[in-house]
Order: structure tokens, then C-alpha cells, then sequence
């Protein structure tokens, strides 16, 4: 299923391109998400309506990541000057001053294009990254991630649960994502069980005995296990070749911007080449701030911010996992350090620190 969360500059994009509003109707609107500590049920509630006055989209959008895929697809399709090849892997590609040529394998054939420019937006394990032998720097978390689907109704469950929910604990935390077609529950793997143990009904069973009493009664949809990174490139530009999304930077799910980021990539990267390709402005300057603009960004707020939303969610000790739930309620409590935390969740502030850097 991969991602699900859309935060409001995002949505304000894709609104652009005339898809928000199919995307919003395919989805569920989330302004409330919720932080809880599972011992003691205390909860507190972020609602993203009191950025009203500064977005357009004052929720987060929770819908599923193939919904968008299609709906662009759609649109690619039906352009004139763009077109979508299946069954085509680049096998290795060249630059010089004028263009790039890339050789691309079909199932009978090879074949080549050329190119003013390339982007790689081929994902974590990026063929266009390792050509390129761009350093990406950075960490892989020892621990496995296991992501858990069910149609099971998780809100019969809880008292006023919210479609997006960040449970902590010492022992087990866990993330409660609505999704139109079922929830997503997100934990960390037992790093004593292998990968069969962790995709076991047995572990199933057990993980979701803490949310409704006989796990055995609930079904899944899905099972998945994935190892996750804190990684940025030390270059987002290298001539005519550029990186994006998940090519150029990976970090945990904790707060939804993974696929929001790699979206927000292109869209400065492509804000760039418009201006380069039909206004005739100058390449390198404009290539060039593309990357400090991405790469600071990642660096300064993506990366640092999930990283300390994984600290606050699984602490082991119990007077630390008090500590950062007394500062979170510190934050809640106050109007304008709750606006800044609901500013920095939301992915507003990254866009505004990014259009700052020049």
C-alpha cells in the first residue's frame, strides 16, 4: 500500500494539476491527529483548522498512494507531449554539455533516448543513484518496521479515535492510520524474531491483543516488513542528471513525509526546468539552488524531525517517555507554540524555510 498521508502543501500542488479535489473524494479528510500513551489513555488532540488563515487545505489527506499514482497516469496520458513505457529498466546512461542518452532494456530490445535532462525518482534502491555513485550518506535503524492491514473496525476500539494516531509506550508503541479501504497499523518488529516469526499469526495475534482483546479474531490484508534509513545524497544535482524522492533521501514513517517530500522535489525541480527549458533562463544558477534548496531542507527539517518523532514514540524509559509527553502537553497548552509544532507536523514551515534559502 506504501504511503498514505498527503499534508497540506502537497495537496495545494497537486490542486495545480487538478487533482486534489478527485484525490480529496477518494480519501479521508484528517484535520485532528491524535498522540496517545497507551498505559494511561491520556490523549492529545492537534487539529491543522487553525491554520485555516494560511492554507488551503487546512487537513492532512489520508488516502492510498496508488490512488495518486493513476490519477497522474491519467494526466501524463493525455498529453501531448508525454508518454509512459512500461517493462523499461535503464541500463546505463551518458552526459555531456548537450543532453543525456540513455539506454533503456524492453523484454526483446534495447533502447535509446535522448534528453535535455534525467531525473531519477526510481526509489530507494535507485539505479540512477548508484550509476552516478552519488554518497548517500547517513544511517539504516537496526530495528525492522512491520506494517499490519485489516478492515477489522480499530475505532470500535478506542474512545474518540481520529483517522491518523501516534500511540506511545515503552514496551510496544504503535501508529493507527485510517485509510478508506481498511487501517494500517504500524510497530516495531521483534528484533529476536526472524522474518518469519514476525509475519506469523502468532505475532499477529499477540500485537493485536493489545487493541481488541483476541487478536485471533483479526484478519489482515496485509503483512510487510521493511527495514527503514535516515539517508540524504550529498548532491541532489550532477549535470544533467538529478535525484528525487526516495533516490535522493529515506527516512522513517513517522509523521508521513516521505512521499510528500519526493513530491515536493519535483515540484521545484520542475518549477526549475520550466523556467530554464521555456523561459530561457540560466541553467546553473537556477540547477544549483534546486539542490541547496532540497538538500538543506531534508537535512534541516525531514531528517531531524522524524528522527525525533521515533525518540518520542519508543523510548524505553518510562520517566523519559514522561518527560517528552509533559513537553508535548507544554506545546498543546500554548497557542503559539502549538501553531509552530502544527506549522513544522504539517510540512508548511519546511516549504517556507526552503523558499527562503537562495
Amino acid at each position: 500500500m506504501r504511503a498514505s498521508t498527503f499534508h497540506p502543501p502537497t495537496l495545494a500542488m497537486l490542486d495545480e494539476l487538478g487533482i486534489t479535489r478527485t484525490l480529496t473524494e477518494q480519501g479521508l479528510k484528517a484535520p485532528v491527529y491524535q498522540y496517545r500513551v497507551r498505559r494511561t489513555d491520556e490523549v492529545l488532540s492537534f487539529d491543522l483548522s487553525e491554520l485555516g488563515d494560511e492554507v488551503r487545505f487546512p487537513y492532512r489527506l489520508q488516502c492510498e498512494q496508488h490512488k495518486l499514482a493513476r490519477l497522474l497516469a491519467e494526466r501524463i496520458e493525455s498529453h501531448s507531449n508525454a508518454a509512459i513505457h512500461f517493462n523499461h529498466r535503464v541500463a546505463a546512461f551518458t552526459q555531456n554539455d548537450d543532453g543525456v542518452t540513455i539506454d533503456v532494456e524492453t523484454p526483446t530490445a534495447i533502447e535509446h533516448f535522448t534528453a535535455s535532462y534525467l531525473i531519477g525518482a526510481d526509489g530507494a534502491n535507485s539505479i540512477i543513484r548508484k550509476y552516478l555513485k552519488a554518497e548517500f550518506s547517513g544511517f539504516t535503524y537496526p530495528e525492522k518496521f512491520l506494517t499490519l492491514s485489516t478492515t477489522t473496525p480499530l475505532q470500535n476500539y478506542f474512545e474518540n479515535l481520529c483517522h491518523v494516531n501516534y500511540i506511545s509506550d515503552p514496551h510496544e508503541w504503535l501508529v493507527l492510520l485510517k485509510v478508506p479501504s481498511m487501517w494500517r497499523v504500524l510497530v516495531l518488529a521483534d528484533p529476536d524474531l526472524d522474518d518469519e516469526a514476525v509475519l506469523s499469526d502468532e505475532n499477529k495475534d499477540r500485537i493485536f491483543k493489545g487493541i481488541v482483546t483476541d487478536g485471533s479474531k483479526v484478519e489482515t490484508e496485509h503483512r510487510t516488513i521493511y527495514r527503514v534509513h535516515q539517508r540524504v545524497v550529498k548532491h541532489f544535482n550532477h549535470g544533467r542528471v538529478f535525484l528525487i524522492g526516495d533516490a535522493a533521501h529515506l527516512n522513517n514513517p513517522l509523521g508521513g513525509f516521505g512521499m510528500n517530500s519526493g513530491i515536493h522535489d519535483a515540484w521545484n525541480l520542475g518549477d526549475k526546468l520550466l523556467r530554464i527549458l521555456n523561459d530561457g533562463e540560466p541553467a546553473q544558477p537556477l540547477l544549483d539552488l534546486f539542490d541547496r534548496q532540497r538538500r538543506i531542507t531534508m537535512n534541516n527539517f525531514v531528517q531531524t524531525q522524524t528522527i525525533k518523532n521515533k525518540k518520542m514514540m519508543e523510548e524505553g524509559a518510562e520517566e523519559f517517555l514522561r518527560q517528552e509527553w509533559e513537553d508535548l502537553q507544554d506545546v498543546h497548552g500554548n497557542d503559539g507554540k502549538r501553531r509552530e509544532f502544527l506549522l513544522r507536523q504539517s510540512m508548511v514551515q519546511s516549504m517556507r524555510d526552503a523558499a527562503a534559502i537562495t
